[in-house]
């Protein structure tokens, strides 16, 4: 039942990443090409977990590929704020852009 429940998770994961590659189909956004990234990658590590004799969450490559899948996440985040601050990219969504002083 363990393995089942670890292969249904790592399909959710999946699925998801597949939910954010088609935004970045859409927008050539790399804010969700990063999540997507991650998702995948967190897919990848539950199959290995389910694939496993016994299925446990304490080895070193378990947590090296969770490392890296949410510090994807975080770099996406980072780099989303980082353009809107700089004008590089749209703010992110409930932000206004600030409009130009009208002329007197």
């Amino acid at each position: 039942m363990q393995e089942f429940l670890i292969g249904a998770i790592s399909v959710s994961f999946y699925l998801a990443g597949m939910y954010f590659f088609r935004f970045w189909r859409r927008t050539r956004d790399r804010f969700f090409l990063y999540f997507a990234l991650a998702f995948w990658m967190e897919s990848v590590n539950r199959a290995i977990i389910g694939m496993r004799s016994n299925p446990s969450e304490d080895s070193p490559l378990v947590y090296g590929i969770r490392l890296l899948a949410y510090g994807l996440i975080l770099f996406a985040i980072w780099q989303k704020n980082r353009g809107a601050r700089r004008g590089n990219g749209p703010p992110p969504s409930g932000m206004q852009t600030p409009r130009p002083p009208d002329p007197e």
